[in-house]
């Protein structure tokens, strides 16, 4: 297995070839913040909160989705980089309908932890009040679209780890959103299985228990840890 020898934030690092910048960070525990990334399955690159800095390119790359390479110099703190999460994060709060004191993640909710980390006290641009669904149709869960930051987490735990596929994605640009089985009723799916991963698996409060109260949303991200780390060891292979 080749190792690679690189630079982050002035710190000289070893990692594996097939490691992305994101992976060999977390391993040295440097913190890049993320939102779309999720241990265990794969990588999309989706929020761009990632993005770093690589000496001798103009542009700026996620690093959940980059390889490493030998010589990489790579900053992850940078000024710019800050301005630019920054933004990424009211965008986020803009293009939906975020209300933090009345939602049932307030305290739990990843989206409200990066706007804390950001310094992110006000929003500097337009609120656009979409006009999102709230599907309460299933027996044990629900989906408020309005909290919805379109991470696809619960797209891929539902795909690769419990193997439904019962999310997807519809609709372009400001349309996008996620459904179940064909825009069908989350409440009348075939597939769905009623497991939850992609309740444990959703970073704000987009998708919930039924029943919970504002600031009552808690995840147990243990048992996607378990499945994940007995599916990678072959732990169940006869």
């Amino acid at each position: 297995m080749t190792v690679k020898t690189l630079t982050i934030n002035q710190q000289l690092i070893s990692a594996r070839e097939e490691e992305t910048i994101l992976q060999a960070a977390q391993e040295a525990g440097i913190h890049i913040p993320t939102l779309c990334h999720l241990q265990g399955v794969t990588d999309v690159g989706a929020c761009r909160l990632c993005l770093v800095e690589i000496a001798g390119s103009n542009k700026l790359q996620p690093a959940c989705v980059t390889k490493v390479a030998e010589g990489m110099e790579i900053q992850t703190n940078s000024d710019r980089l800050q301005k630019y999460r920054r933004m990424i994060i009211e965008m986020l709060f803009a293009e939906g309908n975020h209300i933090c004191s009345v939602c049932v993640a307030n305290g739990n909710c990843e989206l409200q932890d990066l706007a804390i980390e950001m310094s992110m006290d006000h929003v500097r641009l337009e609120y656009q009040f979409p006009n999102r669904k709230v599907d309460i149709s299933h027996d044990r869960f629900g989906i408020d679209h309005n909290r919805c930051v379109l991470c696809t987490r619960c797209v891929r735990v539902c795909d690769e780890i419990e193997g439904a596929h019962t999310w997807d994605m519809a609709g372009r640009g400001t349309n996008s959103h996620v459904i179940t089985d064909l825009n069908q009723p989350w409440g009348t799916s075939q597939t769905c299985t009623s497991c939850g991963k992609c309740v444990n698996a959703c970073p704000t409060g987009a998708i919930f228990y039924q029943g919970s109260s504002v600031g009552e949303m808690q995840r147990d991200r243990t048992k996607l840890d378990f499945l994940i780390t007995a599916r990678e060891k072959q732990q169940w292979l006869v």
